[in-house]
């Protein structure tokens, strides 16, 4: 048996230390350690995308990283960006769309959409598809999603909410 492993790490603007287990998965550090249970686990393989955070300003598949990996970080998961305030306006869009039917997968969608805004100022429906193609719907169909996502991206480009 391995031994424990600490770890020190910023996770929605708190510090956070921690003893675990080496093989340990980020996802299952934030809902089992942290009780942050948006970040859901659906494949883990990394497919459907269900468990994206922000890791050091990038999104990661959480089912993928090892909590150790993420010692030193900074992890954002959907509740910290909710909090933040950050995904207000692509929640707002969501909800007016009806993009969000089982709600499953929508942590996933907003990191992945919010992380694709911003890169990306203008982007077309296609390339609205092709960032979210990591993450997995199987309820709305994406166009719902799709549609929300590109009225925020108008709305942030004229500099105001959607």
């Amino acid at each position: 048996m391995t031994e424990p492993l600490p770890i020190r790490l910023t996770v929605n603007g708190a510090p956070v230390r921690r003893f675990v287990e080496p093989r340990l998965s980020l996802a299952d550090f934030l809902r089992q350690d942290l009780g942050l249970s948006a970040t859901h686990l659906g494949c883990e393989m990394g497919a459907c995308g269900a468990c994206l955070v922000r890791l050091d300003g990038r999104a990661v598949h959480a089912c993928l990283t090892l909590a150790v990996q993420a010692d030193g970080g900074t992890v954002e998961t959907v509740e910290g960006l909710t909090e933040a305030g950050t995904l207000a306006d692509l929640q707002a869009a969501f909800h007016a769309r009806n993009a969000l039917q089982c709600g499953y997968c929508t942590p996933g969608m907003l990191v992945a959409a919010q992380d694709y805004l911003a890169q990306e100022g203008a982007p077309s429906r296609e390339a609205i598809r092709d960032a979210l193609s990591g993450n997995y719907c199987r309820c709305t169909g994406y166009e719902a999603i799709v549609d929300a996502i590109a009225e925020v991206a108008r709305a942030r480009r004229a500099g105001r909410q959607a």
